[in-house]
């Protein structure tokens, strides 16, 4: 059995994949840790563990994990990562880590994104950026995973058959997007009480969102040119859920048909990508699944390509992926422990 740990274990994507890991069947969890509720259990901070997850949270110490773990997820706040991550990295673990900290080709777009230097600069080299749809064969043989967020992975597989096919035009790609109120984890902000969540939707960080650089450099690499598009968020009062649609113009006059072929070639063997060949996906057809639904439609008037995403913001946004990601990197079954269905209601 491979033996995990997860450092900040008790955070939204952190208790999520503890219930997943639980389950999984091919490892053990050996370590779960959390600064805020160290000496605790899982199961007294998330009584629904009670009885699956009863381990006791400890202190994130990179020692104790290289004698308990052989993977690591680092479910921690951007910039913690970083911090630790080269320690357990140098300890020979595998790490999977749900932050921002290492998903970037170059330093210095995490710099201006996250407005602080990246300390570990030559570790961004060995790290992969943890898309199995785009990068599986990296995956299988590398040791550091920088497991993409939950809008990215949305929106570049959205796009990524338009882009790789170069059908559309690489400029004036617009991406509306909407999250499930758990996309801002479980720290407590006046934003996310319940009275300022509810019958409410907002968007925020327009033009600034970190994840547009994520998907820029994805979507850049595809269609083999820079790429610079606007990305909005939304808040929408929902607890899970990523649902984003997004519109780029088509190069030439193309059908659903045709297109909707591009996407059935380009994912033909994905586990987890759905196409929808009628209709358009909703939040509740993926909620608590590690699939990724996406359908679409031509506006022949404008000649513009817009394609509508769902996912579930903390499963193939996050732990599931994650999972997904060391399911590679472990050689086990790609899907093991990632197969049931979203919970519809």
């Amino acid at each position: 059995m491979i033996r995990v740990g997860i450092l900040g274990a008790t955070g939204y994507a952190g208790s999520e994949l503890v219930r997943l890991l639980s389950q999984h069947g091919g490892v053990t969890l050996t370590l779960l840790s959390s600064k805020s509720y160290e000496g605790q259990k899982m199961s007294d901070v998330y009584p629904a563990m009670r009885n699956v997850c009863d381990l006791t949270l400890t202190a994130p110490d990179p020692a104790v994990a290289a004698e308990k773990c052989d993977v690591v997820f680092t479910a921690l706040p951007h910039g913690a990562s970083k911090e630790i991550i080269p320690k357990l990295y140098a300890l020979g673990l595998t790490v999977i880590d749900l932050s921002g900290d290492y998903r970037y080709n170059d330093p210095s777009v995490y710099e201006m994104w996250y407005q602080q230097p990246h300390s570990s600069p030559e570790l961004l080299a060995e790290s992969v950026y943890g898309l199995p749809e785009l990068h599986r064969e990296e995956i299988k043989k590398t040791r550091l995973v920088g497991n993409p967020g939950c809008y990215t992975t949305c929106s570049i597989l959205g796009l990524a058959p338009l882009l790789a096919a170069g059908v559309v035009e690489p400029t004036n790609i617009i991406i509306d997007a909407k999250s499930g109120v758990s996309g801002a984890g479980r720290g407590l902000s006046v934003d996310y009480h319940f009275c300022e969540c509810t019958e409410n939707m907002k968007a925020y960080k327009v033009a600034t969102h970190r994840h547009t650089s994520e998907i820029e450099q994805e979507l850049s690499l595809l269609a083999k040119t820079d790429i610079k598009l606007s990305f909005t968020p939304h808040l929408v009062p929902m607890k899970r859920g990523i649902y984003a649609t997004m519109y780029a113009n088509l190069k030439a006059p193309a059908t659903k048909e045709s297109l909707l072929k591009l996407y059935h070639e380009f994912y033909d063997k994905e586990k987890f990508v759905r196409i929808y060949d009628e209709g358009l996906p909703e939040s509740n057809h993926v909620a608590g699944s590690n699939f990724v639904d996406i359908g679409l439609c031509v506006d022949e008037r404008l000649n513009r390509v817009i394609v509508v995403g769902a996912i579930d913001n903390l499963i193939k946004g996050a732990a599931g992926q994650a999972v997904q990601n060391m399911n590679l990197i472990c050689g086990l079954p790609e899907e093991q422990g990632l197969c049931g269905a979203g919970f519809y209601l």
